[in-house]
């Protein structure tokens, strides 16, 4: 692909897992939106969620495997359905592209992997045969892939040289706390200068809230690279890692907005004048994440003309 894609403003979808509990995903355990690429009666639904995106406007979705990692599965004693689940959310994301006969990009997702929000204390190996397992099982149906909510240098580094390795270019979302750093305490800055490498497309906010992205993006601006955001809309600015409230037992999983809450002021029109104020700063890569909604990317979508 076209390395300076993201030199030009570029919409990302929204926020999948949400969106499909949304439309009556029913969850099991802490699987979230992986429960939907294990149970077959789903995938027409992660499709059709993902022509909602497309359709509202987005140049990019993202392959709905955030919960389908390693670590996650084994907790709800489904790690058999690893490979499968991972490929399958590569596969339906192509069928929704080739469905809608447009020209959009599919991001393969990497999330950190183990707790989300938080940093990855782990062994090395470990945490980079996740990241590769993953990876490897989405590459044949991606584009580029996308580092989604990582929390510090350690799994960045691990997570690029995986990605290098299977040569493909990369997206790299870090997550941000109201203090301006990632959970490991590395400044943005710090991040960036560490791991930056060839192979990134640019780099955005990865599930963080409005507020703290408009706080922190004069740093990003410095960093000399294309930006922009995946804005979460919880209401509370710094959310919680999911086994906070929910078990691998659970017969139906907690919705996270049950415990995080929804911002339901902030409507696609707020939404866009805050992307629009993000865009005089130079962000050229505007999205969603959880609790963003296809009329959200609707609204954004119009600023790029």
């Amino acid at each position: 692909m076209d390395t300076n894609y993201f030199l030009k403003t570029r919409i990302l979808d929204g926020g999948m897992g949400q969106e499909l509990l949304a439309k009556g995903l029913k969850a099991k355990g802490s699987l979230w939106s992986a429960t939907a690429l294990i149970e077959k009666k789903y995938h027409q639904l992660v499709i059709d969620t993902h022509l909602d995106f497309i359709k509202s406007g987005a140049d990019v979705i993202v392959t709905t495997n955030f919960s389908a990692r390693r670590v996650r599965m084994i907790q709800n004693k489904v790690e058999k359905q690893f490979n499968y689940a991972n490929e399958k959310a590569g596969e339906l994301a192509l069928k929704a592209k080739q469905i809608s006969k447009k020209n959009i990009l599919i991001a393969g997702g990497l999330p950190a992997q183990n707790d989300t929000y938080v940093l990855d204390q782990r062994d090395k190996k470990i945490i980079e045969k996740g990241f590769y397992d993953q990876a490897n099982l989405i590459k044949p149906f991606v584009d580029f892939f996308y580092l989604d909510v990582l929390c510090g240098s350690k799994e960045c580094e691990i997570a690029l040289n995986v990605t290098e390795k299977l040569n493909l270019p990369v997206l790299v979302g870090l997550h941000i706390k109201k203090n301006g750093k990632l959970p490991s305490n590395e400044s943005i800055t710090q991040v960036v200068e560490k791991c930056r490498n060839k192979n990134w497309l640019g780099l955005i906010s990865a599930c963080v809230s409005p507020e703290i992205i408009e706080n922190t993006i004069d740093e990003i601006k410095q960093l000399k690279i294309p930006f922009g955001f995946k804005a979460n809309l919880w209401r509370t600015e710094e959310p919680v890692p999911v086994h906070k409230f929910a078990s691998p037992t659970d017969e139906i999983g907690a919705n996270p907005a049950e415990v995080m809450g929804t911002r339901d002021d902030y409507t696609g029109e707020k939404f866009m004048e805050f992307s629009k104020k993000m865009m005089t700063k130079g962000a050229t890569i505007l999205g969603g994440c959880c609790e963003t909604r296809p009329s959200h990317i609707n609204k954004i979508s119009s600023l790029k003309n």
